[in-house]
């Protein structure tokens, strides 16, 4: 198990069709969402966040787990059942679709700034109220700004957005991740 923050360029994204063991990793803020057809865990770890949605079974579906983790490449985490798995470089998007109709859309990106837009970035994000996860973490030594994971949660009848950002300060880096958990529209037709 890690439990520092990893360098940027050893970042990885994956999405799995079942939910992890809450042991493999260091998990320091956490969220639940609870809905009408759907529940989720968020958290934000020592080198990223992890999300597991849960739709809920109905007369047209089965339940269905999606969880997404944007970690450390190093990181054990198991290969059954991952759908997805990508290094965290450059800017890409990625795209499932379940049996069950629950969609999955991501986009994400690595952007290493200035040291003056880091800094800059940092202090918005660290400082003020805000309604999502916010996790501080404390300086390295070499630079005297801490990294910081922000995740912004929104949540509608039938779909979820999080909007994640996490503040590599020793690479100035920053990594953003958006993404769209979708349940399918219920079948008007059924009786």
């Amino acid at each position: 198990m890690l439990s520092v923050r990893p360098k940027v360029a050893e970042l990885a994204f994956h999405l799995f069709s079942r939910s992890l063991h809450p042991e493999l990793l260091v998990v320091h803020q956490t969220r639940k969402i609870e809905r009408d057809g759907y529940d989720a865990k968020i958290e934000v770890t020592n080198c990223g966040h992890v999300v597991t949605f849960n739709s809920a079974s109905n007369a047209e579906s089965a339940a269905t787990t999606l969880c997404e983790v944007a970690t450390s490449a190093h990181q054990p985490l198991p290969s059954r059942r991952c759908l997805i798995r990508q290094s965290l470089k450059g800017s890409r998007t990625e795209e499932a679709t379940c049996r069950s109709g629950l969609s999955y859309r991501s986009h994400f990106q690595l952007e290493t700034v200035d040291p003056k837009m880091f800094w800059m970035v940092g202090q918005q994000l660290g400082t003020g109220p805000t309604e999502g996860l916010l996790h501080r973490f404390d300086s390295s030594g070499r630079m005297a700004l801490g990294a910081i994971s922000y995740v912004n949660i929104e949540t509608r009848r039938r779909s979820m957005l999080i909007q994640a950002i996490h503040t590599f300060p020793d690479d100035y880096a920053i990594v953003k991740v958006e993404s769209l958990f979708t349940l399918p529209e219920a079948d008007s037709t059924a009786a």
